[in-house]
Protein backbone atom coordinates (compact mmCIF):
# COMPACT_ATOMS: atom_id res chain seq x y z
CA UNK A 1 0.00 0.00 0.00
CA UNK A 2 1.57 3.29 -0.81
CA UNK A 3 1.13 6.15 1.24
CA UNK A 4 -1.25 8.31 -0.36
CA UNK A 5 -3.38 5.08 0.30
CA UNK A 6 -2.56 5.07 3.67
CA UNK A 7 -3.34 8.61 4.17
CA UNK A 8 -6.83 8.81 2.16
CA UNK A 9 -7.99 5.69 4.46
CA UNK A 10 -6.86 8.15 7.22
CA UNK A 11 -8.77 10.85 6.70
CA UNK A 12 -12.19 8.62 4.91
CA UNK A 13 -15.08 8.31 7.99
CA UNK A 14 -14.91 5.00 8.92
CA UNK A 15 -16.36 3.31 12.49
CA UNK A 16 -15.98 2.88 16.01
CA UNK A 17 -17.92 0.46 17.40
CA UNK A 18 -21.27 1.76 15.86
CA UNK A 19 -19.95 5.60 16.07
CA UNK A 20 -19.01 7.23 12.77
CA UNK A 21 -15.44 8.39 12.96
CA UNK A 22 -12.83 9.18 10.56
CA UNK A 23 -9.85 7.22 10.29
CA UNK A 24 -7.36 9.39 12.36
CA UNK A 25 -9.79 8.62 15.33
CA UNK A 26 -10.34 5.19 15.01
CA UNK A 27 -6.86 4.28 15.11
CA UNK A 28 -6.16 6.63 18.14
CA UNK A 29 -9.23 5.50 20.21
CA UNK A 30 -8.35 1.44 19.03
CA UNK A 31 -4.92 2.45 21.00
CA UNK A 32 -6.41 3.77 23.73
CA UNK A 33 -8.90 0.94 24.25
CA UNK A 34 -5.95 -1.70 24.04
CA UNK A 35 -3.86 0.68 26.15
CA UNK A 36 -6.28 0.40 28.99
CA UNK A 37 -6.88 -3.51 28.63
CA UNK A 38 -3.28 -4.51 28.22
CA UNK A 39 -2.53 -5.46 31.74
CA UNK A 40 -5.74 -7.65 32.10
CA UNK A 41 -6.41 -9.08 28.64
CA UNK A 42 -5.56 -12.81 28.89
CA UNK A 43 -7.74 -12.32 32.33
CA UNK A 44 -10.42 -10.86 30.58
CA UNK A 45 -10.19 -13.51 27.30
CA UNK A 46 -10.68 -16.32 30.04
CA UNK A 47 -13.95 -14.75 31.65
CA UNK A 48 -15.73 -13.78 28.51
CA UNK A 49 -15.22 -16.64 26.15
CA UNK A 50 -15.48 -18.94 29.39
CA UNK A 51 -11.34 -20.46 28.28
CA UNK A 52 -13.12 -21.02 24.43
CA UNK A 53 -10.39 -18.81 23.73
CA UNK A 54 -7.50 -21.12 24.22
CA UNK A 55 -9.43 -24.21 22.19
CA UNK A 56 -10.33 -21.55 19.41
CA UNK A 57 -6.10 -20.82 19.26
CA UNK A 58 -5.38 -24.10 19.00
CA UNK A 59 -6.92 -25.20 16.47
CA UNK A 60 -5.13 -22.14 14.71
CA UNK A 61 -2.06 -23.99 15.82
CA UNK A 62 -2.96 -26.91 14.31
CA UNK A 63 -3.75 -26.21 10.71
CA UNK A 64 -0.99 -23.11 10.65
CA UNK A 65 1.26 -24.67 7.61
CA UNK A 66 4.56 -24.23 9.78
CA UNK A 67 8.06 -25.95 9.34
CA UNK A 68 10.71 -26.46 11.83
CA UNK A 69 12.28 -23.04 10.59
CA UNK A 70 9.17 -21.11 9.03
CA UNK A 71 9.39 -17.09 9.56
CA UNK A 72 5.83 -16.04 11.04
CA UNK A 73 4.64 -12.43 11.38
CA UNK A 74 1.97 -12.21 14.35
CA UNK A 75 -0.27 -8.95 13.85
CA UNK A 76 -1.57 -7.80 16.35
CA UNK A 77 0.18 -10.03 18.71
CA UNK A 78 -1.55 -8.48 21.66
CA UNK A 79 -0.40 -10.37 24.69
CA UNK A 80 1.77 -12.76 22.84
CA UNK A 81 -0.20 -16.00 23.17
CA UNK A 82 -0.66 -16.33 19.53
CA UNK A 83 3.76 -16.41 18.60
CA UNK A 84 4.32 -18.77 21.87
CA UNK A 85 1.78 -21.07 20.39
CA UNK A 86 3.65 -20.81 17.16
CA UNK A 87 7.00 -21.11 18.59
CA UNK A 88 6.40 -24.32 20.17
CA UNK A 89 5.38 -25.95 17.70
CA UNK A 90 8.64 -25.03 15.19
CA UNK A 91 12.03 -25.97 15.78
CA UNK A 92 14.78 -23.78 17.65
CA UNK A 93 15.15 -22.47 13.75
CA UNK A 94 11.43 -20.52 13.87
CA UNK A 95 11.33 -17.23 14.51
CA UNK A 96 8.45 -15.40 14.80
CA UNK A 97 7.59 -11.67 14.93
CA UNK A 98 5.26 -10.08 16.87
CA UNK A 99 3.50 -6.85 15.98
CA UNK A 100 0.97 -4.75 17.64
CA UNK A 101 0.02 -0.99 17.21
CA UNK A 102 -0.18 -0.87 20.75
CA UNK A 103 2.75 -0.17 22.59
CA UNK A 104 1.56 -1.55 25.81
CA UNK A 105 0.31 -4.47 24.46
CA UNK A 106 3.41 -5.50 22.54
CA UNK A 107 5.12 -4.76 26.07
CA UNK A 108 2.51 -6.97 27.47
CA UNK A 109 3.65 -9.47 24.69
CA UNK A 110 7.58 -9.62 25.04
CA UNK A 111 7.29 -9.65 28.46
CA UNK A 112 5.22 -13.28 27.99
CA UNK A 113 7.96 -14.37 25.26
CA UNK A 114 10.69 -13.74 27.82
CA UNK A 115 8.91 -15.29 30.35
CA UNK A 116 8.87 -18.27 28.42
CA UNK A 117 12.34 -18.20 27.52
CA UNK A 118 12.10 -17.46 23.84
CA UNK A 119 13.90 -14.08 23.69
CA UNK A 120 16.44 -13.15 22.13
CA UNK A 121 17.16 -15.17 19.27
CA UNK A 122 13.81 -16.90 18.34
CA UNK A 123 10.93 -13.89 18.36
CA UNK A 124 11.11 -9.98 17.68
CA UNK A 125 8.93 -7.66 18.99
CA UNK A 126 8.10 -3.82 16.60
CA UNK A 127 5.35 -1.67 16.89
CA UNK A 128 3.69 -1.20 13.58
CA UNK A 129 0.42 -0.49 12.17
CA UNK A 130 -0.84 -3.36 10.59
CA UNK A 131 -1.95 -1.90 7.18
CA UNK A 132 1.68 0.04 6.79
CA UNK A 133 3.72 -3.04 7.98
CA UNK A 134 7.97 -2.17 7.93
CA UNK A 135 8.95 -5.53 6.53
CA UNK A 136 10.16 -6.28 2.79
CA UNK A 137 8.05 -8.14 0.02
CA UNK A 138 8.21 -11.73 0.48
CA UNK A 139 9.37 -11.94 4.01
CA UNK A 140 7.06 -14.40 5.67
CA UNK A 141 5.81 -17.83 5.60
CA UNK A 142 3.02 -17.57 8.01
CA UNK A 143 1.15 -14.03 8.18
CA UNK A 144 -1.27 -14.71 11.45
CA UNK A 145 -4.13 -12.39 13.19
CA UNK A 146 -6.27 -13.24 15.64
CA UNK A 147 -9.00 -11.15 16.75
CA UNK A 148 -7.35 -8.02 15.77
CA UNK A 149 -8.26 -7.21 12.13
CA UNK A 150 -12.18 -5.64 12.76
CA UNK A 151 -9.94 -2.79 15.04
CA UNK A 152 -7.96 -1.80 11.50
CA UNK A 153 -8.71 1.10 9.94
CA UNK A 154 -8.60 -0.10 6.95
CA UNK A 155 -9.32 -4.01 6.54
CA UNK A 156 -8.58 -4.36 2.79
CA UNK A 157 -5.23 -2.55 3.32
CA UNK A 158 -4.34 -4.45 5.66
CA UNK A 159 -4.73 -7.91 4.10
CA UNK A 160 -3.06 -6.16 0.93
CA UNK A 161 -0.04 -5.78 3.09
CA UNK A 162 -0.02 -8.97 4.67
CA UNK A 163 -0.21 -10.51 1.24
CA UNK A 164 2.91 -8.65 0.20
CA UNK A 165 4.73 -9.28 3.11
CA UNK A 166 3.99 -13.20 2.62
CA UNK A 167 6.67 -15.44 0.59
CA UNK A 168 4.93 -17.19 -2.30
CA UNK A 169 3.51 -20.58 -1.15
CA UNK A 170 3.31 -18.73 2.23
CA UNK A 171 -0.05 -19.31 4.17
CA UNK A 172 -2.50 -16.16 6.15
CA UNK A 173 -4.18 -17.51 8.88
CA UNK A 174 -6.80 -15.72 10.73
CA UNK A 175 -9.02 -15.71 13.66
CA UNK A 176 -11.61 -13.89 14.16
CA UNK A 177 -15.22 -13.18 15.86
CA UNK A 178 -17.88 -13.66 13.70
CA UNK A 179 -21.74 -14.48 13.16
CA UNK A 180 -23.59 -17.56 14.56
CA UNK A 181 -24.50 -20.04 12.00
CA UNK A 182 -26.92 -22.02 14.46
CA UNK A 183 -30.81 -21.55 15.18
CA UNK A 184 -31.29 -19.29 17.90
CA UNK A 185 -27.97 -18.97 18.96
CA UNK A 186 -27.61 -14.91 17.75
CA UNK A 187 -30.44 -13.96 19.99
CA UNK A 188 -28.33 -15.99 23.03
CA UNK A 189 -25.08 -14.39 21.78
CA UNK A 190 -26.98 -10.90 21.46
CA UNK A 191 -28.02 -10.92 25.01
CA UNK A 192 -25.20 -12.20 26.45
CA UNK A 193 -22.69 -9.91 25.03
CA UNK A 194 -24.21 -6.59 25.17
CA UNK A 195 -24.97 -7.46 28.54
CA UNK A 196 -22.65 -9.48 30.54
CA UNK A 197 -19.43 -8.51 28.54
CA UNK A 198 -19.25 -4.76 29.04
CA UNK A 199 -20.35 -5.52 32.99
CA UNK A 200 -17.40 -7.81 33.02
CA UNK A 201 -15.19 -5.11 31.83
CA UNK A 202 -16.09 -2.65 34.21
CA UNK A 203 -16.15 -4.99 37.28
CA UNK A 204 -12.72 -6.73 36.63
CA UNK A 205 -11.16 -3.12 34.33
CA UNK A 206 -12.93 -0.60 35.62
CA UNK A 207 -13.30 -0.03 31.97
CA UNK A 208 -16.73 -0.95 30.44
CA UNK A 209 -16.62 1.70 27.74
CA UNK A 210 -13.54 -0.39 26.21
CA UNK A 211 -15.59 -3.78 26.01
CA UNK A 212 -18.82 -2.02 24.83
CA UNK A 213 -16.41 -1.15 21.87
CA UNK A 214 -15.28 -4.53 21.71
CA UNK A 215 -18.67 -5.65 21.16
CA UNK A 216 -19.88 -3.41 18.86
CA UNK A 217 -16.78 -3.96 17.23
CA UNK A 218 -17.87 -7.67 15.99
CA UNK A 219 -21.21 -6.60 14.99
CA UNK A 220 -19.80 -4.14 12.53
CA UNK A 221 -17.69 -6.74 11.15
CA UNK A 222 -17.96 -8.66 7.93
CA UNK A 223 -19.82 -11.96 8.03
CA UNK A 224 -17.79 -15.18 7.13
CA UNK A 225 -19.02 -14.79 2.99
CA UNK A 226 -18.12 -11.78 3.13
CA UNK A 227 -14.61 -11.98 4.84
CA UNK A 228 -13.84 -14.75 2.00
CA UNK A 229 -14.24 -12.53 -0.34
CA UNK A 230 -12.18 -9.55 1.26
CA UNK A 231 -9.80 -12.29 1.25
CA UNK A 232 -9.76 -13.31 -1.98
CA UNK A 233 -9.62 -9.74 -3.84
CA UNK A 234 -6.68 -8.98 -1.63
CA UNK A 235 -5.05 -11.80 -4.03
CA UNK A 236 -4.64 -14.96 -2.01
CA UNK A 237 -6.14 -17.96 -3.49
CA UNK A 238 -7.37 -21.42 -1.74
CA UNK A 239 -9.44 -19.32 0.54
CA UNK A 240 -11.55 -21.07 3.27
CA UNK A 241 -13.53 -21.07 6.46
CA UNK A 242 -14.16 -22.85 9.40
CA UNK A 243 -16.79 -22.18 11.95
CA UNK A 244 -16.01 -22.98 15.60
CA UNK A 245 -18.78 -23.02 18.62
CA UNK A 246 -21.34 -22.59 16.37
CA UNK A 247 -19.98 -19.31 13.93
CA UNK A 248 -19.42 -17.45 17.09
CA UNK A 249 -16.00 -17.59 15.72
CA UNK A 250 -14.67 -18.56 12.51
CA UNK A 251 -10.95 -19.22 11.33
CA UNK A 252 -10.14 -18.20 7.60
CA UNK A 253 -7.39 -19.47 5.87
CA UNK A 254 -5.80 -18.12 2.35
CA UNK A 255 -2.59 -18.57 0.52
CA UNK A 256 -0.46 -16.28 -1.71
CA UNK A 257 -0.33 -19.01 -4.94
CA UNK A 258 3.07 -18.72 -6.45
Amino acid sequence: MDSKHANDASAERTHFGFETVSGVEKRSRVMGVFSSVAAKYDLMNDLMSGGMHRLWKRRMFDVAALRPDSRVLDVAAGSGDIAIGFLRKMGPEGRVVLTDLTGPMLAEGARRVVDQGLLPGRADCIQSDGTKLPFADNSFDVVSIAFGIRNFVDVEAGLAEFFRVLKPGGQFICLEFSRPALPLLDVIYDAYSFNMIPLMGELVTGDRASYQYLVESIRRFPDQKRFTKLIEWAGFGLVRYENMTGGVVALHRGYKIA
